[in-house]
């Protein structure tokens, strides 16, 4: 892994680069400033997940320097590209605070993110004007397309599972059920 760069200046918001984007990877930008994220959150007195996408693949999507997020996003989302995954840490005062974010998140803690960076886009109804605008809008269609496949396999997969799972009990019943008629089948002509 790559050595930790101090975003904040003060040790409030480090960044430790995973997975190192392509080259030519673009970059949020005034143009693009609307960026989609997979993460996973971690308190860090403890290795607790507290939040993550990967569960549901889901995307997290908000626009740079908003305030839609905590500071140490809006820091360390800029200094990334798309396809770059980054372990952030960040220290309370760049988080939540002494406040923290309950119950989830205690007072005062340092948190820790692994961070991928998916897409850049534009704000919608903003007009695309460089190529590299153009490639981050056709990178996040193809992401969309993608994600659409993975939803609809894992949907599928759910299908299958649950269908086995009824099948399953189906059978157990039969069994249960041809096990009381053998027994029924038994008694009859006793006693008679």
């Amino acid at each position: 892994m790559a050595e930790a760069i101090d975003l904040s200046g003060d040790g409030g918001v480090l960044k430790t680069v995973v997975r190192k984007a392509k080259d030519d990877a673009i970059a949020p930008s005034d143009s693009l400033p609307l960026v989609d994220v997979h993460y996973e959150g971690t308190l860090a007195e403890n290795g607790e997940v507290f939040d993550t996408t990967h569960e549901d693949n889901s995307i997290f999507s908000f626009e740079i320097g908003q305030g839609a997020v905590i500071k140490a996003w809006d820091m360390a989302l800029r200094t990334m590209k798309v396809g770059e995954v980054a372990k952030i840490i960040c220290k309370p005062e760049y988080a939540y605070g002494a406040a923290g974010s309950p119950p989830e998140i205690p007072p005062n803690s340092t948190l820790i993110f692994e961070v991928e960076l998916v897409a850049c886009r534009p704000r919608k109804g903003s007009s695309v004007g460089s190529v590299s605008d153009e490639k981050a809008r056709l990178e996040y269609i193809n992401l969309g397309r993608e994600l659409k496949k993975q939803r609809e396999l894992a949907a599928a997969t759910k299908e299958e599972e649950k269908k086995k799972r009824e099948e399953a009990k189906a059978a157990a019943a039969a069994r249960v059920q041809a096990k009381l008629d053998a027994k029924k089948g038994k008694g009859k002509g006793k006693g008679k």
